[in-house]
């Protein structure tokens, strides 16, 4: 061949060359997009307003672990049977008026029969006798457990400290109201029946939630603008009223 040629055959070379390289770039750059996709789709929303003002998704304020799982029906079967147990243990203690004692007692002397005739049938069925094995509770989990109930204990108790000693009307009405309310919904249910209607409502509003939390934050966003609005007639008619009559004892004294 001549020179020229073979100019030609390397122009031609470095052409087809520079296209599959486009082409693996582009086609690179699309399955990037392509994995950007889900990942931008599961982040929340910019500039929307989200409920109690969150900025993760539903599944990691609630910790991102074994008990959103089951809440948010992760795996439905899990979750189907943890409702289906609590549902039998409302149903034998509030409808079939079993007591719990009586339960733990029945299990207790089930569990013994079946393991004492398992243990001296296994001798005559030629099968080794269950092997059982010891259950101990380590000290560091009683006590991480108790200095985690403590914590809590002291926080809760230091917030309504400061709420009942303090100057913030706004959070002290909040509480007044909230334990009003739980009291009279105590007084229509049994505590395990109201037990039993919290953990139903925690298995049923959330994932509802988490399925259309574009509409619930939306309407909850309207909703708190309107309470705004009526806190702050209340707070010009009422509360500086309150305000201004201490202000004025205080002067007089």
């Amino acid at each position: 061949m001549t020179g020229h040629e073979y100019m030609s055959m390397d122009k031609v070379a470095g052409k087809i060359s520079g296209g599959f390289s486009s082409s693996s770039s582009s086609s690179s750059s699309s399955s990037g997009s392509d994995d950007d996709t889900p990942s931008h789709s599961k982040s929340l929303k910019p500039n929307v307003y989200r409920l109690f003002g969150r900025e993760k998704p539903l599944h990691q304020v609630l910790g991102a672990g074994k008990p959103a799982d089951v809440l948010l029906w992760r795996n439905k079967g899990i979750s189907g049977s943890v409702f289906g147990c609590a549902t039998a243990l409302w149903v034998l203690f509030e409808l079939l008026d079993y007591h719990l004692i009586t339960l733990i007692c029945h299990i207790l002397i089930l569990t013994l029969i079946t393991l004492f005739l398992w243990s001296h049938v296994s001798n005559f069925i030629d099968k080794p006798p269950p092997n059982i094995p010891d259950a101990v509770f380590p000290d560091k989990c009683v006590l991480e457990v108790a200095s985690i109930v403590r914590y809590k204990m002291n926080q809760a108790l230091g917030h309504l400290r400061h709420i009942a000693f303090g100057s913030d009307v706004k959070s002290f009405l909040a509480v007044v109201c909230g334990l009003w309310m739980v009291s009279v919904i105590g007084s229509c249910f049994k505590f395990l029946t109201l037990v039993y209607i919290v953990f139903v409502l925690l298995h049923t509003v959330l994932v509802m939630y988490e399925k259309y939390e574009d509409k619930v934050d939306s309407f909850s966003e309207k909703a708190i603008i309107e309470l705004k609005k009526q806190y702050v007639e209340f707070d010009k008619k009422v509360l500086s009223k309150i305000h201004k009559g201490k202000l004025k004892e205080k002067k007089k004294d």
